[in-house]
């Protein structure tokens, strides 16, 4: 992955996304499939219509001492092995981070960052993510060696990845082996936005990872005009469950930068949350959970969550203490966009979006 350069985030499509494509195109019944992967793919005009309101990163939590690491909750800690991912997704939440390799030095000092006793008692995961880490599974090996020698506490290590649907060729027989090895630890969390992206090699990618033992879940991220339909997501949470993928959360796309169309509302984001919970038409254990990415985190909302709105801004309340984030993470500062109640808990303002293009 690079940061975002004056023309933009650079677009970049994996060979097997190019091949796609093209084949789609070939076919009379390809044209949404085309559709749902240039939306996700193929950089749009629009991104240079830059709101005011729109920011950089959904939020800000690096760890100085520790290259690649952020934390804003208590049980997880984040690291970043690689920022290069196979595709550049167009909706990425860090497309404006800046080019990062970690050495094994630096893994391993994470590691034993992780394991440190003043942070033992709380940390138990760990969520590698980028970039994308199975680009680089001789790294995620020595992590999750260096991880299982200085860490034990750390209990789940999730690993975020498009790989089996940007490029199946690279699940590997090497990278299955290091799943394998660490099936106990070990999850894999995916991105899957649309069936369309199901295709036999891909299908074929993920049941190989899913026959070394390690779970994996799904995170779709809501996005106009790809799923934001509710037959098109109840579609795709059933053929999760048939391939024995959690479906985790239902994002709503953040208020980035270049990000502008495509998000929908909040409102619409419930609306369709609320028919997969309430259809029949989805099983219990296939149901996502909507999301919203603040820059205090990550926030479900239930009712009491939005107490106010001002134009286009919902005032969220959160959960989040505000003592306890500097606990954690003693770097932190407090965003331009967020209030400490008298409480101690923080609210957190959250850019909506129009339902109309």
């Amino acid at each position: 992955m690079a940061a975002r350069t004056e023309s933009g985030f650079p677009e970049k499509f994996s060979p097997f996304i190019k091949r796609q494509i093209e084949l789609a195109r070939s076919m009379p019944d390809g044209a949404r499939t085309v559709e749902v992967l240039e939306r996700q793919y193929l950089r749009d005009d629009r991104e240079d219509a830059v709101s005011s309101t729109e920011v950089l990163r959904h939020y800000e939590a690096m760890i100085p001492e520790v290259p690649g690491a952020e934390r804003i909750y208590r049980t997880t800690i984040l690291i970043e092995p690689t920022t290069t991912c196979a595709a550049h997704c167009r909706w990425c939440l860090r497309a404006q981070y800046d080019p990062l390799q970690l050495s094994d030095d630096q893994l391993r000092a994470f590691a034993v960052y992780c394991g440190q006793p003043e942070r033992a008692g709380d940390l138990r995961e760990v969520l590698v993510t980028g970039g994308d880490p199975l680009l680089v599974p001789k790294k995620i090996e020595f992590l999750l060696q260096s991880l299982a020698e200085h860490a034990p506490n750390i209990q789940k290590v999730r690993i975020g990845t498009r790989i089996p649907l940007q490029a199946p060729e690279r699940v590997t027989d090497q990278l299955l082996d290091v799943l394998a090895r660490f099936r106990d630890t070990a999850e894999i969390g995916i991105h899957i936005n649309h069936t369309t992206e199901l295709f036999p090699e891909v299908v074929e990618a993920l049941k190989k990872v899913l026959a070394t033992g390690v779970g994996m879940y799904n995170h779709t991220v809501l996005l106009r005009g790809v799923n934001d339909s509710k037959a098109e997501l109840i579609d795709l949470c059933n053929q999760l469950r048939t391939l024995s993928i959690e479906s985790h959360y239902l994002f709503h796309c953040v208020p980035m930068i270049g990000m502008g169309h495509h998000r929908t509302s909040v409102a619409r984001g419930l609306s369709l949350a609320s028919s997969l919970a309430s259809s029949g038409e989805v099983s219990g254990r296939s149901r996502p959970v909507f999301a919203l990415l603040t820059a205090l985190g990550k926030v479900i909302p239930y009712e009491g969550t939005f107490v106010e709105r001002d134009g286009m801004r919902l005032l969220v309340q959160t959960e989040f203490r505000y003592d306890e984030r500097l606990r954690l993470n003693p770097g932190w500062k407090l965003p331009s966009s967020a209030i400490v109640g008298d409480d101690g808990r923080m609210l957190v303002w959250y850019e909506d979006a129009p339902d109309a293009e």
